[in-house]
């Protein structure tokens, strides 16, 4: 009883304390609101520091630059791509460990395979939903996601690419886009003013300006087309966005940037949209980008040497069979001109070449022992062993023919596939091997048959193409592909995916 009398007392003072305190602070509190709540006096600024009329020239800018911004921004999409990569458990690897290191890739619920997610950039350039973007942005990827500027998400299909240039052309399904016009990067100088557009660190629809910095800056390939130089910012996931002019046309794609820590540092590159353009076309018109060559060697480029001021190209040494072999182009030759165009150096020759359609005849001018020369040759298609292809001897006559492709070891040209009745049966192919896919300068992931003989079966096809797919069935081997190609209904269209150097295309044979 005396313990419960105890309890109950110290509940009472407890409660009574309790009590205390909380008039206390509500006292006290109260006169602080009441302080609080006494009116401050303030006076804002009521007028702009400058008259809007003395900076008129500024507010038009401000309104056009609004006005061109808004007039492009919907043309620019933000490409999500994702790929699949096999899980190989070894001894003493923990998988976590793994994906701890990258923050774009994760699990998925079975654990078996690592799915790598990326973001580019792209521009729509087509009515019918064809879009640019950078090869190295949706090379080798599983699955393409392009979300439009009113955030709707659409699956994309990946029509063609070229990792030579750097270019990707994709197509989205959907009415009403708005495209953008590919300009003339040739009418482009140093100190025009540019907007660079696209998704950097996956914030979309970023707008930065700058101007061009400079022409010809050679590319990382060191053979088609030159970049453009800008000091527009751009920064990783700006790679496939446009570069833009004045007049909201597409002078460039951005692909590149020189950055020591990783973000921009004001030196960013552009693909010329010229020479975008003729990949473009080529790849819709042709199934697959085609590059026209001249067939010539010279030191200068070799030497790492890229004089913008020189006068001319001086001519080292001449590819056998090539359009330049064929106009009697020889060594210690300066060409000056090329189709009508003056050529201060190899960068320009080059981009003019690269322009050209195929078989058109063109006018060299070139000075040869001090005396100007002119001749006539037609550009052709750079042929699959070109960085490999010989040189012509002077001694050779002018015109001479490529030599026929060199077949992989122990290959047999009468070597036919047992079923002449079958849609590929005059198709010679012989395994790809390490060496094979050396020589044909192949990408590491390319898988398939080397074409051997293709003649009778498609002006599309020739030797040295690797044939990938067969109707979408992977082969990998001789014996898959003699397999598969047995099984072929002759009266049927049959679609083979191929790739040429570094250009994958598809191939339609359709039944005769």
């Amino acid at each position: 009883m005396r313990n419960l009398f105890r309890f109950v007392a110290f509940v009472i003072v407890l409660s009574a304390g309790i009590s205390l305190l909380y008039d206390y602070r509500m006292k006290h509190g109260d006169l602080r609101i009441l302080a609080r709540a006494t009116p401050e006096k303030y006076t804002l600024a009521s007028a702009p520091s400058v008259d809007p009329k003395d900076v008129a020239a500024l507010e038009s800018l401000n309104r056009d630059r609004r006005a061109l911004v808004g007039s492009v921004v919907p043309s620019v999409v933000s490409i999500k791509t994702s790929k699949k990569i096999a899980l190989r458990r070894q001894y003493g690897l923990d998988p976590s460990e793994f994906f701890n290191r990258n923050p774009r890739q994760f699990r998925n619920p079975n654990d078996q395979a690592l799915v790598q997610n990326s973001l580019g950039s792209g521009v729509i350039v087509s009515n019918e939903g064809h879009i640019i973007t950078n090869n190295h942005v949706v090379d080798q990827v599983d699955d393409i996601e392009v979300q439009l500027s009113d955030g709707r998400m659409k699956k994309a299909r990946l029509v063609g690419a070229d990792s030579e240039l750097d270019v990707a052309v994709l197509k989205i399904d959907e009415a009403g886009l708005k495209p953008l016009k590919l300009g003339d990067s040739d009418g482009v100088q140093a100190g025009d003013f540019v907007l660079a557009i696209g998704n950097p660190f996956g914030f979309d629809e970023t707008v930065t300006d700058g101007i061009i910095s400079s022409k010809g800056r050679p590319n990382r390939g060191d053979s088609f087309g030159d970049y453009l130089q800008t000091n527009a910012a751009i920064n990783p996931g700006n790679s496939g966005g446009p570069l833009i002019n004045l007049r909201g046309e597409v002078v460039g794609i951005n692909t590149a940037i020189i950055s020591r820590s990783g973000g921009s540092q004001g030196i960013g590159f552009a693909i010329p949209s010229n020479t975008v353009k003729t990949a473009l076309e080529s790849l819709l018109k042709q199934g697959r980008i085609i590059h026209g060559y001249l067939g010539i060697q010279t030191r200068r480029l070799q030497d790492g040497q890229n004089d913008q001021n020189a006068d001319g190209v001086v001519v080292d040494d001449v590819v056998q069979g090539s359009p330049a072999a064929a106009a009697q182009i020889q060594k210690g030759d300066v060409i000056r001109k090329f189709d009508g165009h003056e050529v201060r150096n190899f960068p320009e020759l080059r981009s003019l070449v690269s322009q050209v359609e195929l078989n058109k005849k063109v006018e060299l001018e070139v000075v040869r022992n001090g005396k100007v020369v002119k001749a006539t040759t037609e550009i052709k298609e750079q042929p699959v062993d070109y960085q490999t292809a010989r040189v012509a001897p002077q001694s050779q006559g002018p015109g001479a023919q490529v030599p026929p492709p060199q077949l992989p070891p122990g290959a047999d040209e009468s070597d036919q596939d047992d079923s002449a009745a079958a849609p590929l049966g005059a198709l010679n192919v012989d395994e790809l091997t390490p060496d094979v896919a050396r020589r044909l300068d192949l990408p590491p992931s390319v898988r398939g048959v080397v074409v051997t003989k293709a003649e009778g079966i498609s002006a599309e096809l020739r030797a040295g193409d690797v044939i990938e797919e067969v109707d979408q069935q992977p082969v990998t081997s001789v014996a898959e592909y003699k397999k598969l190609v047995g099984s072929l209904d002759p009266s049927q269209t049959h679609v083979l995916s191929v790739c040429r150097h570094r250009a994958r295309s598809f191939v339609v044979l359709r039944p005769r």
